[in-house]
């Protein structure tokens, strides 16, 4: 982690489950270079945790608010966070 990264949480809401989203978030994640997790919620939702530069985390905060294909996306709203750099994983993936 450089002076520039960050670790931000996102909640993401609307027709986001069954439609790959979390595969959708993981490619744009490791395309972008990032490292985090990416879940379902037992609301319908998915959570996204990622760690980077601010500036590239931009730029998978404008892909949450698009989705894949078949993904109607409400609301990305950016959430607290208690993550530190240890709980994450190294790469981008989904767990459960």
């Amino acid at each position: 982690m450089t002076a520039s990264d960050e670790i931000r949480r996102w909640a993401v809401r609307g027709v986001v489950q069954r439609v790959g989203f979390r595969m959708f978030v993981v490619r744009e994640a490791k395309r972008l270079g990032l490292r985090g997790t990416v879940r379902n919620t037992s609301e319908g939702g998915v959570d996204v945790v990622a760690t980077g530069p601010y500036e590239v985390l931009d730029q998978l905060y404008e892909k949450l608010r698009i989705g894949p294909d078949g993904a109607v996306v409400e609301s990305v709203e950016q959430i607290s966070h208690d993550d530190s750099l240890d709980d994450l994983p190294h790469i981008f993936m989904i767990v459960s």
